[in-house]
């Protein structure tokens, strides 16, 4: 394996908004390793937003879904043999077979099993197996992996988030103070906390005297679950926040004193702006997907597999005392359109009270 002298680097990074948020460490690690390197990403169209602005970045290279004969070639005349080093960041066959275009030096990852693990490992200069859906390695500790054969000791396990934006002044002048995000909507009904739960809550927080500020993105099931708020809380105190791009919604992040929301890629960039976090976990297993952490460097982050509620740092996890939890699968009837059980088992009541918790004790911590 070469470890020589590294001026290029690309990281491939081709799954959704979420999986390229936590591929930020490792973009991170590398520039901590080569400052003087150029470090392009690459990831599909419509995923790339929550890198804009990332100062380890020099270039995003977007591709579609779908290549296509035409749209492949045009891919491997721009890549080929660009790079000194190409790391692999997913295990599916297309980012290897781009990685192998990209650059003669590679460190990839690989699934735990599978057909195509032959071809992939004898394409690689360092391979990681990763653990699976109910692995106990988080895919942040994993990705950083890829660069372990350059690294002399461990690297820092930094997300970073996209710088923030001004808001739009109809919604900055509305803000109150201590305000709350909830994040209503997810992207497949197996990751869906109830609408009836999220309007329980959200009542429940302005009981409380907060302002409650609802996000989500522009797909119509998003705006739907967003309207499903309406009078759950008196208009003072229940806002929508509309439309925002990656770095207005970074920066209302940041502002606000808690964020709630399931198991999406707002949940994540929530976390990396250092927001105090409640996220609300279904099948999903933690210790794979939960929230990356705000922590010192030298704190090991490693979450349970179950618990009612666990914390890392400003992070806390709530999920469902079923035997069942996690499943690893895509609901109970393991497809994205699924029904999921246990995430109405977590009643609203109880996510309430462990908001209203964290917020006492997020006030505490305030300088006066």
């Amino acid at each position: 394996m070469s470890t020589g002298r590294v001026d290029s680097v690309l990281v491939i990074v081709t799954r959704q908004i979420g999986d390229v948020l936590l591929t930020t460490p490792l973009i991170h690690a590398a520039r901590q390793r080569w400052p003087a390197a150029t470090i392009d990403v690459l990831g599909f169209e419509g995923t790339l937003g929550m890198l804009r602005g990332n100062p380890d970045i020099h270039e995003l290279i977007a591709t579609p879904p779908r290549l296509g004969l035409k749209g492949g070639l045009r891919l491997i005349r721009r890549l080929w043999h660009r790079y000194d080093l190409a790391l692999v960041a997913e295990a599916s066959d297309r980012a290897h077979l781009i990685g192998a275009v990209a650059s003669r030096c590679r460190a990839g990852l690989l699934p735990p099993r599978g057909g195509s693990n032959g071809w992939k490992r004898r394409l690689l200069a360092h391979a990681v197996t990763t653990s699976g859906d109910l692995g106990d390695v988080h895919v942040v500790q994993e990705k950083l992996q890829l660069l372990a054969p350059w690294q002399s000791g461990p690297a820092e396990a930094k997300l970073v988030a996209p710088p923030s934006e001004p808001l739009p002044p109809a919604l900055s002048q509305r803000l109150a103070p201590g305000y709350v995000v909830v994040h209503t909507p997810s992207m497949w009904p197996y990751k869906q906390w109830p609408r009836e739960h999220f309007r329980e809550l959200v009542g429940r927080l302005a009981e409380a005297g907060r302002q409650v500020v609802l996000t989500g993105g522009p797909a119509a099931e998003d705006r739907a679950t967003v309207d499903a708020m309406r009078g759950a809380a008196p208009e003072d105190r229940l806002l929508d926040a509309g439309v925002l791009n990656f770095g207005q919604l970074a920066g209302l992040l940041r502002g606000a004193a808690l964020y709630i929301g399931p198991d999406t890629s707002v949940t994540h960039l929530a976390a990396a702006c250092g927001v105090p976090v409640l996220a609300i976990f279904g099948p999903t297993n933690p210790q794979r997907w939960a929230p990356w952490p705000a922590l010192p460097r030298e704190q090991v982050v490693h979450w349970h597999r179950r618990s009612p509620a666990q914390a890392l740092g400003q992070v806390t996890l709530m999920q469902a005392e079923l035997p069942c939890v996690p499943c690893g699968k895509a609901g109970c009837e393991d497809h994205r359109m699924s029904r999921t059980d246990c995430l109405p088992a977590i009643r609203p009541e109880r996510v309430a009270d462990e908001a209203l918790r964290i917020l006492r004790a997020h006030s505490k911590t305030k300088p006066s």
